[in-house]
Formats: C-alpha cells, sequence, structure tokens
C-alpha cells in the first residue's frame, strides 16, 4: 500500500467520481482505475460499490478513508516538523483572539517579535469563535476564556485571571468612590460591547446574580469608540483592570466593583494532535512573560 494510492483513494472520495478525482489529480482516468484495484487487491475487498454511473464507499472503503486522514495528518505532521528545523524566521503562526483583546495582549507584544524576528508570519484575528476555530484548524493558538468543558484533543494553558472594574470619566460622581456595589450600575447610562461578547455576557451573568437589569445600554462594537464615548462623558463602562491599568489613561477613572466583581479566566488553546513548531511555541512563552511583565507594573504602581 503506497501513500500514493492512498491519496488517490481519498480524492474520488471527495468527489465520489472518477473521471473528476483524474482531473483533480492530472492524471488519467484509467491509471486511477488501476491503482485503486491495486489497493482492493491487497485488501481483499471492494472499496466502492458501482451503482450503474454512481460509486459508493463499502464498509472496508469508509474504514481506509478513516484511516487515511489518520495517516495524511501525521504526514503533514511530519513535514511541517522538518521544516521547522530550518528556521524560527519562515515560520507562519495564525492566532484567535476574543474582540477587544487586541490592545492589551497583542500590540506592544506583536511589535516586540516583529523587531526581534522580522520574518515570522503572525496573523491575529479577533473572533468570538476562538475555541472553534482552534478545534477544526483554522487556528493554531487560540486566546480566550477558559472551556467549561475542552476537548481531549485540546491543550489548555491558563494564562491569568482578570478582573473587571467600572471605567467612567475622572468628574463622574462615582469616580471618587474607592469601591461600587454592582448592583448601583442600573443607576447608570452604559456603553457596553453588543450581547455576543464575551465582557457582555460576564457582565450579563452578574445582573442576572443579582436580579438587575440595566436598561438602554449603548451598544458599540469597538474598544475605541467605547472608551471615547466614556471620556465624552457619555456614559459608564465595564471592562478588565487590567486593561484600564495598561491603558492609564488620565481621562478615564477605573473603580473597583463588588458583591460581585466581574471576573474571567484567560488561557492558551492549542491542539495537542497538531503540530506546535517553534513560532508557536515563541509565541506561548513571550505572552506569559508579557502578562507577567504588566502584572509587575501594575503591583509598582499599587505600591
Amino acid at each position: 500500500m503506497e501513500l500514493r494510492q492512498l491519496e488517490y483513494f481519498a480524492a474520488i472520495c471527495k468527489e465520489m467520481h472518477f473521471s473528476r478525482a483524474a482531473e483533480n489529480l492530472c492524471t488519467t482516468q484509467s491509471n486511477l482505475s488501476q491503482q485503486i484495484k491495486f489497493l482492493e487487491n491487497e485488501l481483499g475487498l471492494p472499496l466502492f460499490d458501482r451503482i450503474g454511473k454512481r460509486i459508493a464507499l463499502t464498509e472496508a472503503g469508509k474504514i481506509l478513508l478513516e484511516q487515511s486522514q489518520y495517516i495524511f495528518e501525521h504526514v503533514d505532521y511530519a513535514k511541517k516538523a522538518i521544516m521547522d528545523l530550518k528556521t524560527l524566521d519562515s515560520g507562519r503562526l495564525d492566532i484567535g483572539i476574543l474582540p477587544g483583546d487586541g490592545e492589551l495582549l497583542f500590540d506592544a507584544l506583536l511589535i516586540e517579535l516583529h523587531n526581534t524576528h522580522p520574518k515570522l508570519s503572525i496573523s491575529v484575528t479577533e473572533t468570538m469563535d476562538v475555541y472553534e476555530q482552534v478545534l477544526n484548524g483554522t487556528r493554531d493558538l487560540g486566546v480566550t476564556t477558559v472551556p467549561s468543558k475542552a476537548d481531549e484533543r485540546m491543550a489548555v494553558i491558563p494564562l491569568f485571571h482578570e478582573e473587571f472594574a467600572l471605567a467612567v470619566r475622572p468628574d463622574h460622581p462615582f469616580a471618587k468612590s474607592k469601591v461600587v456595589p454592582f448592583d448601583q450600575l442600573q443607576q447608570l447610562k452604559m456603553v457596553l460591547f453588543g450581547s455576543e461578547h464575551q465582557m457582555t455576557k460576564v457582565i450579563q451573568s452578574c445582573c442576572r446574580e443579582q436580579g438587575i437589569v440595566i436598561d438602554n445600554p449603548i451598544v458599540t462594537s469597538t474598544l475605541s469608540s467605547l472608551l471615547s464615548l466614556v471620556k465624552q462623558g457619555i456614559g459608564a463602562t465595564i471592562l478588565p483592570k487590567m486593561l484600564l491599568d495598561y491603558i492609564d489613561d488620565d481621562n478615564i477613572a477605573a473603580i473597583t466593583l463588588i458583591n460581585p466583581t466581574p471576573s474571567q479566566d484567560i488561557c492558551i488553546l492549542y491542539r495537542t494532535d497538531k503540530f506546535r513548531g517553534q513560532a508557536a511555541k515563541l509565541f506561548i512563552k513571550e505572552l506569559q512573560a508579557f502578562i507577567q511583565l504588566i502584572k509587575d507594573q501594575t503591583s509598582r504602581s499599587l505600591g
């Protein structure tokens, strides 16, 4: 059994048509049929049922197709691992993050990585489907909230625990308070991300816990517009305390929320059965160091 024969077999399974598969493979239909015949003779069972002009997989064919996918994945893994030995600078990395996290986690970090490894190609995409996209292979890595239950193929590396704070303009009546009970938010005009945003989901969960409703918030889709509205005195918002400390804007005051304090746990995700090259390992290491740096800076400023 040769790898080429399995590739031919998989191509037929994709099209369920010999001539179209042969065209895609740039070979002749007779050669394709011959290679499948060799496979069937070696296995001692037919792989396709021929029903007139149509074909269908036999039980043997279904088993071979499933196992072929594993073989292709391992071959791809080996190729990537060998290519990765050549040089880090030729690596590519596709990362999924939650909307709004770019300003805190990635802007400064990506600049540093680019300066150190200018040929390293890194793509960062904001999406609410970080977990799903890492799981289906669309993204190499994901930075998102810790999943309640992860697929056995998924590695979850805890990154940090973040608490949310109330953000208002410095002349806001609440700005002089050290802490504000969460149920006081129903007195405020709020500016929030849309209901599908992870931060809003955390806030809504706390609202349900307290039995309160935030009426008619102003909804925006970008962090920059949200901060602008707060600085103009249009409304108040709730954002991760670490993000507010990192932004360090004199036109925004951060107040601790209590009873409860909204929070979430952030992690790095990747598939354990997919190749994780030097670029991914470097990024994880640098991101962990970057988060620790932010924590240290925050601790010193509070001290």
